[in-house]
């Protein structure tokens, strides 16, 4: 297996800007560095749990139905509208954001599974470097994982700490509002590839 492609392709996909590593960010500026932390750990321990199981059978049941992919797209397009939605209209000010509450490590390892930036990252890496290339398939997908896990939690701990950072910048409740509002935003448009998708896929059917 090619391991330093691999781990390039992991800090390039975990690094980029995606649901998680806006999320993670908002959290940083929302609730700080220690309350964001299940989120982090919940990041990034669900995913490389999701490589597995897409590695060890998921993704061949994927392709035998099909159907299932065309309904966890808009489904988990749907929770990331309302993930947004929440962002835009979360507490401002310290009080209300001290009230309200993080991601926990299980909420933040289960949205992996409606992330669409997830599965095509963990279908990716299974097709390009566990099966397919030589070797125990199943070592391939244990060690993808695991490099998932040791080269992404510092890309997803890197966005928390500017997250962090950007709590010290941002003083007034109106500066926190636009922030917030600007996460959710990104948030939506991250999902313009999967909404065209979607509406493809409903033109065929109606064709």
């Amino acid at each position: 297996m090619a391991y330093l492609s691999l781990i390039l392709f992991v800090i390039a996909t975990c690094g980029t800007p995606g649901p998680n590593n806006n999320m993670v960010m908002s959290s940083g500026v929302s609730h700080g560095f220690r309350r964001s932390i299940p989120h982090v750990v919940g990041i990034n321990i669900g995913f490389p749990v999701m490589v597995i199981a897409i590695g060890l059978g998921l993704d061949g049941i994927l392709k035998d139905y099909p159907v299932i992919y065309d309904v966890l797209r808009p489904v988990g397009a749907a929770y990331l509208l309302y993930l947004a939605y929440r962002i835009a209209v979360s507490p401002v000010g310290e009080q209300k954001a001290a009230e309200a509450k993080p991601l926990t490590i299980l909420q933040s390892a289960l949205f992996q599974w409606v992330n669409p930036k997830s599965w095509v990252m963990a279908v990716g890496a299974v097709t390009t470097y566990a099966t397919g290339t030589g070797g125990d398939a199943v070592r391939n997908i244990i060690a993808v994982s695991v490099i998932f896990l040791v080269f992404g939690t510092p890309c997803t701990v890197s966005w928390l700490a500017i997250g962090v950072a950007l709590k010290r910048v941002l003083s007034k409740p109106l500066q926190f509002r636009i922030f917030n509002v600007a996460m959710a935003v990104l948030l939506v448009l991250s999902l313009i590839p999967v909404i065209g998708e979607i509406i493809a896929g409903l033109q065929k059917i109606a064709s």
